[in-house]
């Protein structure tokens, strides 16, 4: 009788290889599960679990330090595993950590960070600490931060003032705690949203004076540095990220089809077949959510301003209307633009009884929330971010994330994409603090050897191998055969 061979670890795939090692390490991390609560990183838990505010509970980390304001340091263990899980599935990221840590590039950095607080966000966090920065950190969304995760800063030394159901005042009571530490002064501002670098120019105009340079990854963060640049108020460097390749398109595009599903299904255990669905926005997010609910049966209307993107979306086998001709019939309408007062109370008005309304774009103004809080409608909180909104005559429609980013606010995301995007900021923020001079008081985006770079350290996970051009190819073209490989006008 024949035996089949046994196969052993160096015969696998690298692919297979990769496989093994990711499940041996959420086995590992999740050996002793039953000491942690998992209420604690649950997507649509309670935000409003514990009644006392962190501002009001005194906590230190096992070190003694006090200077960090979370949800329960006792969460750290349970958060560390969350991080460890992510980096396992974030290989850019850890190979720039890896390749630049001993020559410690952010020397003598101090970075204010605004960003989600999650587990793919911390291993940026923790990779800039390892390049030589030092960090203090915020959340820019109130309800997007991880309790557990923002514990396992905490417990490592990161100055974190960040937790999950912050009110507003809370919000810019963390970033000003960021900002503003004795003894410590920022020189470089990582940003998601613009609100960092608003509160600084705004109150510590002197700090700001002291600011190399500022990185921006979120479209409404962009479009206030723009601002900033044409009155003649932005007196340092800035870079763009958000449209730099590698973010715009990889981790906007995918990590939007990915999460709106989740993000649906976690909240209101929606049937997507035949469901009408309209999308305000054809950008990215828009094309990222259009192509994943029409691939689940949905029928999908795109609502745009830009004839450029409408033609796109009417050649991708969507009906472009305008709201009003729709908002009468549709079971789901979805926000991508990033512009203001796009869902006005009168749209809602017209809503059809169990309508679904949620914001994928950044701003937290897409929707008209504050013209919902009138005496005549009835708020009904159902699960944590899940609102019903009934008016007198009983009519409903469901309200996911009171109007803010619903994919971070009730759902996961993809640390593979996370991983491109974080890989991008780690890098434009050595290149604006390595290069003093280089860069006048403007908004600038990645340089493309750079976007090409980051694509590259994400390759090995496919067993991707690219091509190499010959001599006669690279002359031929006018490129260098190291890249860049395509000119900065190039639309990919």
């Amino acid at each position: 009788m024949s035996t089949v061979p046994e196969t052993t670890f160096a015969d696998l795939s690298l692919a297979d290889k990769t496989a093994v090692k990711k499940s041996s390490i959420i086995a590992r991390r999740f050996s002793d599960v039953s000491t942690c609560s998992f209420s604690s990183t649950c997507f649509t838990g309670s935000s409003d679990e514990d009644e006392v505010s962190p501002k009001d509970n005194k906590q230190h980390n096992s070190s003694g330090s006090t200077d960090f304001c979370i949800k329960n340091i006792s969460k750290s263990a349970f958060g560390r595993r969350e991080i460890d899980i992510a980096e396992s599935e974030m290989p850019g990221i850890m190979s720039l950590r890896k390749r630049a840590s001993e020559e410690k590039p952010l020397k003598n950095a101090n970075i204010v960070g605004c960003t989600h607080v999650n587990a793919q966000s911390a291993v940026l966090i923790e990779t800039l600490v390892q390049l030589g920065a030092s960090v203090r950190w915020a959340a820019c969304n109130i309800f997007s931060t991880q309790n557990a995760v923002a514990a396992a800063l905490a417990e490592a030394g990161v100055p974190i003032f960040a937790w999950r159901g912050e009110t507003e005042e809370d919000f810019w009571w963390c970033l000003d705690r960021c900002i503003h530490k004795e003894g410590w002064q920022p020189n470089m501002i990582l940003d998601d949203g613009g609100d960092a670098t608003h509160l600084m120019l705004k109150k510590y105009p002197d700090y700001f004076k002291s600011i190399k340079g500022i990185v921006e990854e979120s479209v409404t963060g962009v479009h206030r540095l723009y601002m900033l640049s044409k009155a003649g108020k932005l007196t340092v460097p800035a870079i763009n990220v958000n449209d730099s390749v590698t973010k715009n398109k990889f981790d906007t595009f995918y990590t939007c089809r990915d999460s709106i599903l989740d993000s649906l299904k976690r909240t209101t255990d929606i049937m997507f077949g035949g469901k009408q669905v309209v999308i305000c926005g054809y950008g990215d997010v828009g094309k990222g959510c259009a192509q994943s609910l029409k691939g689940q049966g949905c029928i999908v209307y795109v609502t745009e301003v830009d004839p450029i993107c409408a033609l796109q979306a009417a050649m991708d086998g969507f009906r472009v209307m305008r709201l009003s001709e729709v908002i009468r019939d549709v079971d789901v309408v979805i926000t991508a633009t990033g512009n203001k007062n796009v869902i006005t109370r009168d749209h809602m008005n017209r809503m059809k009884n169990g309508c679904i309304l949620c914001n994928m774009g950044h701003s937290s103004s897409e929707i008209d929330v504050s013209s919902l809080h009138t005496p005549e409608l009835i708020w009904e909180r159902v699960r944590s971010q899940v609102d019903h909104i009934i008016w007198p005559d009983k009519r409903m429609i469901i309200l996911l994330a009171e109007g803010r980013l619903v994919n971070l606010s009730c759902s996961t995301i993809s640390s593979f994409v996370v991983s491109v995007a974080s890989s991008t900021q780690a890098l434009a923020l050595i290149e604006l603090y390595s290069s003093p001079g280089r860069y006048k008081s403007d908004v600038y985006l990645l340089p493309k050897k750079m976007d090409e770079y980051v694509a590259s350290l994400h390759l090995p996970t496919f067993e991707a191998h690219l091509t190499e051009l010959t001599d006669e190819q690279a002359k031929f073209m006018g490129l260098n055969k190291a890249g860049p490989f395509k000119a900065n006008y190039y639309r990919y």
